[in-house]
């Protein structure tokens, strides 16, 4: 480990001692090799804690009580030496090049505060099913996340950033529950530029259920985090824009409640959407109340 590392990587680890090898491995094998590797154990009760300390001291390891994803990754960062940090989950792995890449490009536009790459999402036995593109906006990216907050491909496991940025803008928040990666990103659009790379950079795992099992946690943290975040907008985009941005929240979640055999649920929040933004999304507000209705597959 270099003595002025340029890259900080921070990795959250929690009962990963099934998958934590490859990630951190995939982070040793980058071709930029001015970066220090720091694994937080966070209460883990398997294996992780034996995994982890089998690398010596090619990592720096970071032992605490479980305190949930966003403590381990500030945990991670108050370790961190770097002018960048990076982040990867413990189920995912970067691909070949993807951190020089994103060095060269932030080094390059000093505008620049953060950066994502492209992303390949796979299943649990590596079949492709998806390509996570890099975003397409026109205007300010800070009023683009608001209306899409999924347009930060890979997120946490692709983004690198300049850390003092990061600790500047209050790093990740801890009271959220889900939608603590984009509530970060929106406050590092309010004070800087983002930029994507168009090569795939890193491997997202999806396993089944891994979105449902947390979709009351994900919808709530989703509608504080645009609440709170209101005020970063330019104040044009504080009225019917954010509201429409919350309507399109509640549609999306009225689908995955409507799909989770949530009729009620998935009806609330079809209100909500009507309510909050009847000119903008009252079209898709009527046509998800026909659809639950008959009982179509939305």
């Amino acid at each position: 480990m270099p003595a002025a590392p340029v890259v900080s990587v921070v990795i959250p680890a929690y009962n990963a001692a099934w998958c934590v090898r490859k990630a951190i491995d995939s982070a040793l094998a980058q071709d930029f090799r001015a970066h220090q590797i720091i694994v937080v154990n966070d209460g883990s009760t398997d294996d992780t804690l034996a995994v982890l300390r089998s690398y010596g001291e090619a990592i720096r390891i970071v032992d605490q009580r479980n305190g949930g994803m966003s403590n381990a990754r500030n945990a991670g960062l108050r370790a961190a030496r770097g002018e960048f940090v990076a982040f990867l989950d413990s189920d995912d792995w970067w691909l070949p090049g993807k951190l020089g890449r994103q060095v060269e490009l932030l080094r390059a536009r000093p505008e620049l505060g953060f950066c994502s790459c492209a992303a390949r999402v796979e299943d649990p036995q590596g079949r492709l099913l998806n390509h996570w593109e890099c975003p397409r906006w026109d205007g300010s990216f800070l009023v683009h996340l608001f209306g899409s907050s999924a347009d930060v491909p890979g997120s946490c496991s692709a983004v690198l950033a300049r850390r003092a940025l990061v600790e500047q803008v209050g790093a990740f928040d801890e009271s959220l529950r889900g939608a603590e990666d984009p509530d970060l990103w929106i406050r590092l659009a309010a004070v800087s530029e983002y930029a994507c790379v168009p090569e795939p950079g890193v491997v997202i795992l999806r396993r089944p259920g891994s979105v449902s099992r947390n979709l009351n946690a994900m919808r709530d943290s989703t509608l504080r985090m645009l609440r709170k975040n209101r005020h970063l907008l330019p104040p044009q985009y504080r009225g019917a824009y954010w509201r429409s941005c919350m309507a399109g929240v509640h549609a999306d979640y009225a689908k995955w409640q409507y799909r989770e055999g949530r009729r009620r649920d998935a009806l609330i929040d079809v209100v909500h959407t009507l309510r909050l933004s009847p000119m903008r999304r009252g079209r898709l507000a009527l046509g998800l109340l026909r659809d639950i209705a008959m009982g179509r597959a939305i």
